[in-house]
């Protein structure tokens, strides 16, 4: 199996290495980048491209290794227990399988996302290096042990928020999304634009590129944030001609709650606007 990319989405040619290497090496795929950068969809179009079933699990701070296993419902079969339900002498009844139990039982190949794992608890990781290295783990409850009947392939993204155990990231094949150049946002624009008239993609990326290298900026807007900002263009008519405009007064684009997420960057740009307005009348 080979992943060359999807017409959906826009694969440099080193991520497509990186994801074949994962691959071949059967390891999983660790990949890190801004927020926004595709990392998720990621894992989507590596199932769709590869024609796989995508099974994911998105992590949160309270999330622990053992739920992406299983989890042993104890206070139910007590519950039964005592309202004298036949189901307390099967076990099995109250063990909920995880992720990777579904993933691991499956009768094909599949894709595990393992989301945001940069999110959990720092032990996390270390709580699943066994069972990613042999894709096996031991069911204590019923004694059984769960093996992978073909092994899937994982892919991991984080967005840095923690460093991971150096014995993790061991095991993975590591990748880091770059921002996109200009060349290859034009490119990701026309997959979800098509037919997009030129002129209003220049001037909406020249916008974008020369806010986020705004010195101070708290959160860049991200390649989502741009799809979101192109699509309200649209939907607002807002013609290549306003978006050129030099007025001080509107250094702030418009729209753009879409591309700026926190007072603290709006206050930013309106500070801008206004030294450059002093500076002007000076």
């Amino acid at each position: 199996m080979q992943f060359q990319g999807t017409k959906d989405y826009v694969a440099t040619d080193d991520l497509k290495v990186a994801v074949n290497a994962a691959l071949a090496l059967e390891r999983p795929l660790l990949i890190k980048g801004e927020p926004g950068t595709g990392k998720t969809v990621l894992a989507q179009e590596v199932a769709k491209a590869l024609q796989a079933p995508l099974i994911e699990w998105h992590i949160k701070s309270t999330t622990k290794a053992q739920q992406g296993l299983y989890e042993y419902d104890a206070v139910s079969r007590l519950r039964d227990s005592q309202l004298g339900d036949e189901r307390v002498k099967d076990i099995a009844n109250y063990i909920k399988k995880g992720k990777l139990w579904d993933a691991f039982l499956s009768e094909e190949r599949v894709i595990l996302l393992i989301d945001e794992i940069d999110k959990a608890d720092i032990e996390f990781p270390n709580d699943l290096l066994l069972e990613l290295d042999r894709m096996e783990f031991h069911v204590y409850e019923t004694g059984e042990t769960v093996k992978a009947k073909h092994r899937p392939l994982v892919i991991i993204t984080s967005n840095n928020e923690k460093e991971l155990p150096d014995a993790f990231l061991r095991r993975c094949f590591f990748h880091f999304i770059k921002f996109p150049d200009t060349e290859t946002m034009r490119e990701i624009v026309e997959v979800h634009f098509p037919g997009l008239k030129q002129r209003l993609v220049s001037e909406a990326m020249r916008v974008f590129f020369e806010l986020r290298e705004v010195p101070g900026l708290k959160k860049k807007p991200s390649t989502s944030e741009l799809l979101d900002w192109i699509k309200l263009l649209l939907n607002e008519d807002v013609s290549a001609e306003t978006l050129r405009e030099n007025d001080a007064r509107k250094m702030i684009p418009p729209l753009h709650g879409a591309l700026l997420k926190n007072e603290q960057d709006v206050h930013l740009f309106e500070r801008i606007a206004f030294m450059a307005r002093r500076s002007e009348h000076s």
